[in-house]
Formats: C-alpha cells, sequence, structure tokens
C-alpha cells in the first residue's frame, strides 16, 4: 500500500487507500471520513485518543475501532478526573473486561496518564498537544511512500508528554496522534476528506 495514491471508492469518492481496505472497508471508511484528521479539541478527547493510540500499539486499528464503545465504557467515557481517581480495583477490574484490549502495562499507562493530564489541570492538556502543532505547511502527500512514521514534532510531544509523566508515548504513537487529531493533514492529495476542519 505503501505506494498507492488514492482510490475511488463504490460511491465514486477518492480515498486514502486505508480507508477502502476490503475486509473491513465500513468501519475504516467511516473512520477515514469523519473522523481521522480533523482537529480534536478538549482534555478529555485528546486523553482519549492518546489512549487508544497506545493501545493500538502492536495491533491493527481496526481492533481498536471495534472495540472502541467498550473502552468508553471501561474508562468511564475517558473522562480525566473519573480515571485518574481509579484505583487498584479499578486496574484489576480493567484487567478482567473482555471489551477491551486487556493489557497490564497499557492499562497502567492509561491510569498514569489521566493522573498526569489531571495534573496539567483545565485545558492543560489541548494546550500542551497543540502547542506541537507543526508551523509550516509541508507538501502534499500523494502517496503513504509521502508520509512519515515520526518527525521532529512527534519527537518533541513524546518527550513532552513523558516529561509530564505521560507513559506509552513515544515518537511513533505522537506522530499516529498527530494524523489522528489533525495537527497535521495526511490525507493524500486527491482525498475528498483532505482540508476538511469542521464535523463531517
Amino acid at each position: 500500500m505503501s505506494g498507492a495514491g488514492v482510490v475511488i471508492g463504490p460511491d465514486g469518492l477518492a480515498r486514502c487507500p486505508w480507508g477502502l481496505e476490503a475486509e473491513s472497508r465500513e468501519d475504516y471508511r467511516a473512520y477515514h471520513d469523519t473522523e481521522w484528521g480533523r482537529p480534536v479539541h478538549g482534555d478529555d478527547a485528546l486523553y482519549e485518543r492518546i489512549c487508544l493510540e497506545a493501545f493500538q500499539s502492536g495491533l491493527s486499528w481496526l481492533t481498536i475501532l471495534r472495540r472502541r464503545e467498550g473502552f468508553r465504557a471501561a474508562f468511564a467515557g475517558f473522562s480525566i478526573e473519573k480515571v485518574a481517581a481509579f484505583t487498584d480495583a479499578d486496574a484489576e477490574r480493567l484487567l478482567a473486561d473482555p471489551g477491551i484490549i486487556r493489557n497490564r502495562a497499557k492499562i497502567t499507562a492509561a491510569l498514569a496518564n489521566a493522573r498526569a493530564a489531571a495534573e496539567l489541570g483545565p485545558g492543560g492538556l489541548d494546550a500542551l498537544v497543540w502547542s506541537y502543532a507543526p508551523g509550516a505547511a509541508r507538501a502534499v502527500p500523494r502517496t503513504f511512500a509521502d508520509v512519515p512514521a515520526i518527525t521532529p514534532e512527534s519527537t518533541a510531544l513524546a518527550k513532552g508528554l513523558k516529561k509530564h509523566g505521560f507513559r506509552f508515548v513515544g515518537p511513533t504513537t505522537a506522530y499516529a496522534l498527530m494524523q489522528a487529531c489533525g495537527l497535521v493533514d495526511d490525507h493524500l492529495s486527491g482525498c475528498h476528506a483532505r482540508g476538511r476542519t469542521g464535523p463531517a
């Protein structure tokens, strides 16, 4: 897929090729069209994305998408205030929850990240994440071979988050977060979703 450009879907719209993967077309297409690459603001919303990107590490994004509601139920709607107050008993409950990825290190990181986000205060996580948005426009990617896995900004974001106590946020995960939350727009040239900044 790395050398592929946009693909025309059955509805006639051009999309990034991952948005039309055959075995998962509906899940990926909805995420691609309505969410990925659009600016995300709000502490709880960004906390959710940080958690989901961390849980995705080593797995397919489809696995996360299909369990997203399970994650939301298990993590109190990704309310930073609520998750920051989770106890060891909550951690054990999460480890037994079949609706999420039951990985102890990732669950522990999610709880630690809630506490780190809470310490930043209201608006703090939003301000921190968005302070690493690239200032200069990049060349529009024509194929996924043009899309980097990490950038100087994602490396800096990972370091900034870790400095504040966040876990499971390496440069690659940080760049995936930047893509998903619209700090960068990596929709390919010609993709109908490129440049969209508001709700679908």
